[in-house]
C-alpha cells in the first residue's frame, strides 16, 4: 500500500501534464498564427487533380489559411471524367469551393487529354509543372499546397502532382519567396482513427499543423456532401471517420 500511493501520485502527475501539453498543443494550433507560415494577405495556390480532393484531404488547410486571411485559389487538374461524369462533377467542385470560402474566380479546372482522371495513367511530371508555372505567375501565389509523395491515397494523380511541385522547386523555377507545402500522408490506422491519431499528430514533428473545430469539421462535411456523385456508402464512412477531414499535418520543401 505505501508503494502504491506513490506510483499513484505519479501517473496522476504525468496524466495533468499530458492532458496540460495536449490542450496547450490545441490551442497552439487553432489559433490563427502558425510559426513559419505567410502571414495575412498572402496568396495560396492549392493543387489538386480531381474534383473532391479539395473537401476530402484538405479542408483543415482550406479553412486554417481562412484564419491566417490567405486568399486561397485552387487549380483542379482534371474534371474528374473518369466514369463521364466530368460536367457534373465540375458544378459540384464548384459548389463545394463555395461551402469552404473560395469564390468561383479563383477555382480552375484543367480539361486536358495530358492529364486524363485515370489511375493506370501517370502524368508528365514535367508537362505538370509546366501548367502549374504559369498559373502560379499568372496569380501572384507566395504558397503552393499540394500532395505528398504518398499522394495520401496513393493514387498516381496525386503523385504526379507532388513530382511536379518537387521539379520546379528542384530547379529553382518558383518566383522568390513562393513556399511549397505538401500533405503528410499517413498509414490506414491512423487515417481512420481521429480521437486516436489527435495525440500523434501532436506529437509528431510537421512544419503546419491545422485542426478543426467542431464547426469546421460540420463545414468540411457540407463540403463534401456537395460531391453527390462521389458519395458511395464507403465515402460515407470515410467522411465520418477520416483524420483528413478533420487534421492536416504539412511539410514545407
Amino acid at each position: 500500500m505505501e508503494v502504491a500511493v506513490p506510483l499513484l501520485c505519479l501517473a496522476a502527475t504525468v496524466l495533468v501534464w499530458g492532458v496540460l501539453w495536449v490542450w496547450d498543443s490545441w490551442e497552439r494550433v487553432t489559433r490563427p498564427e502558425q510559426a513559419g507560415l505567410p502571414g495575412g494577405g498572402s496568396r495560396t495556390l492549392l493543387v489538386t487533380a480531381h474534383p473532391d480532393d479539395e473537401a476530402m484531404f484538405f479542408a483543415p488547410t482550406i479553412l486554417g489559411l481562412a484564419r491566417l486571411r490567405h486568399q486561397v485559389f485552387l487549380l483542379c487538374f482534371s474534371a474528374g471524367n473518369y466514369y463521364n461524369q466530368g460536367e457534373i462533377r465540375k458544378k459540384e467542385l464548384l459548389q463545394s469551393c463555395d461551402v469552404l470560402g473560395i469564390p468561383p474566380s479563383n477555382v480552375m479546372i484543367i480539361e486536358n487529354r495530358d492529364f486524363p482522371d485515370d489511375p493506370d495513367v501517370r502524368w508528365d511530371p514535367e508537362r505538370a509543372a509546366d501548367v502549374l508555372l504559369q498559373h502560379v505567375e499568372a496569380n501572384g501565389i507566395t504558397l503552393v499546397v499540394t500532395f505528398d509523395e504518398g499522394g495520401v491515397s496513393g493514387h498516381s494523380n496525386h503523385v504526379a502532382l507532388n513530382a511536379a511541385v518537387r521539379t520546379l522547386h528542384a530547379e529553382g523555377k518558383l518566383p522568390k519567396g513562393c513556399l511549397v507545402l505538401t500533405l503528410q500522408s499517413v498509414n490506414l490506422l491512423r487515417k481512420y482513427l481521429y480521437l486516436l491519431d489527435l495525440p500523434c499528430s501532436l506529437l509528431l514533428a510537421r512544419d503546419a499543423l491545422f485542426v478543426l473545430t467542431q464547426r469546421e469539421v460540420a463545414q468540411a462535411q457540407r463540403a463534401m456532401s456537395c460531391h453527390h456523385s462521389q458519395l458511395l456508402w464507403f465515402r460515407r464512412l470515410y467522411v465520418l471517420f477520416s483524420r483528413y477531414m478533420r487534421i492536416n499535418s504539412l511539410n514545407f520543401l
